[in-house]
Parts: C-alpha cells; sequence; structure tokens
C-alpha cells in the first residue's frame, strides 16, 4: 500500500485553469526551508530543493521500515512573500522572501522526520539539511486556479486575483502566496509547465475588525 496525497486530496492539486475557484485546505506537516531572493539566480535556492528532496526520501525510507506503509514523495510546492505584494505583479525576484515545501502524509511522525532528517543530513552532509524544519500549516479558506505556462507568465494571473477577483468577493490576503509545481521544469516545455496558484483569503471586513 502507497499514499498519495495528490490522490487523496485530487481537489487540492487540480483546480481548473480558467478561472479561480475557492478550497477548504486542512492542516498538512510539511518539510520546510527558507531563504531569499531570485529562485532563477540563487545558488541557495538549488541547494535548498535538494536538501529537501534528500530529505523527503529518507523520512519515506524511516516511515516504511517502521510502518511497512510507503508514501509518494509529493511535489515541490513553496511559500512566497515579499513587503510589497507589487514585488510578485511586478516580478522583482530579489526581493521576494521563500520557503519551500514537500508535504508529508499524516501517518508521518515527528520522529519518523528526526530520524530521517539525520539519516540525510549523515549521506550528504555539504546539503543545509540542518536548515530543515517539520512545518504544520493549516491554510483554510483559499483561492487557487491552474496556471499552464512559464512561471514568468503569472503575473497577469496574480494580478487579476489581486485586483479583481479578491476585491469583488470581498476577500482578502489571509497568508502567503503558495504555489505547487506538478511538472518537472527540467524535463518539460516552459509552455506545459503546471503550476497550482494558491492564496489563502478571508473576509475584508473580518481582517480590519
Amino acid at each position: 500500500m502507497s499514499i498519495d496525497l495528490k490522490k487523496d486530496f485530487k481537489h487540492l492539486y487540480q483546480p481548473p485553469s480558467g478561472r479561480f475557484v475557492e478550497v477548504d485546505v486542512p492542516e498538512f506537516a510539511y518539510l520546510a526551508i527558507d531563504g531569499h531572493g531570485d529562485p532563477n539566480t540563487s545558488r541557495d535556492y538549488a541547494a535548498a530543493v535538494e536538501a529537501l528532496y534528500t530529505s523527503a526520501y529518507a523520512v519515506r525510507a524511516v516511515f516504511k521500515k517502521r510502518t511497512g506503509t510507503d508514501f509518494v514523495v509529493g511535489p515541490l510546492e513553496g511559500l512566497w512573500s515579499s513587503p510589497d505584494p507589487a514585488d510578485f505583479v511586478n516580478g522583482n525576484k530579489g526581493n521576494w522572501d521563500w520557503t519551500m515545501l514537500i508535504a508529508l502524509p499524516e501517518a508521518v511522525s515527528t520522529d519518523d522526520t528526526s530520524l530521517g532528517l539525520t539519516a540525510a543530513a549523515a549521506k550528504k552532509a555539504h546539503l543545509p539539511i540542518t536548515g530543515i524544519r517539520r512545518l504544520t500549516l493549516r491554510e483554510g479558506l483559499s483561492l487557487q486556479i491552474m496556471h499552464l505556462g512559464s512561471y514568468d507568465d503569472e503575473a497577469p494571473v496574480l494580478a487579476r486575483l489581486h485586483r479583481d477577483v479578491m476585491p469583488e468577493r470581498g476577500l482578502t490576503w489571509n497568508g502567503r502566496h503558495h504555489e505547487i509545481y506538478l511538472s518537472d521544469p527540467r524535463r518539460t516545455p516552459a509552455e506545459k509547465l503546471k503550476t497550482v496558484l494558491r492564496q489563502p483569503v478571508t473576509a475584508a471586513d473580518r481582517s480590519t475588525s
């Protein structure tokens, strides 16, 4: 038996591409690592992603040994923020703060995570595995859409979300911008990349009360 979050929570990983939909995102645990700057040029970003995958496979091995159950290592995800939300629309990537993530099944314990991280750090000491932590996140009400195409072409979609969709629905920000990368950019042409764009939201009047 194998656990696959993409199948178990298909509605969260396969939104429509033509419109923003509302979803209720439950609590998930993640492997997480923080950083800053342009992901296209930052060496820290590349090392962080490699460290995440190394750690995720190590945690999976520990979990499988303990339970006899396997799980599918999920896609890379990212939380993105900036002091000025316009940095996303304007493509000012050097100002971005990021937290890269890989989701863990609920059955993966904190001990599984700790043992996996220890094993990963011993195996690949050159990677920043000591910077990885277990993060629990409950995003709740969120708007999301499937973006088809280059990451650099997300700006108009996000501009529509910020300037039109959220105000029209009486919603405002309630967490960091979240992306889920369903395609491998090393093997997929830019125009065919699939990325879930998610924004946790809350009622605008509630945020000011």
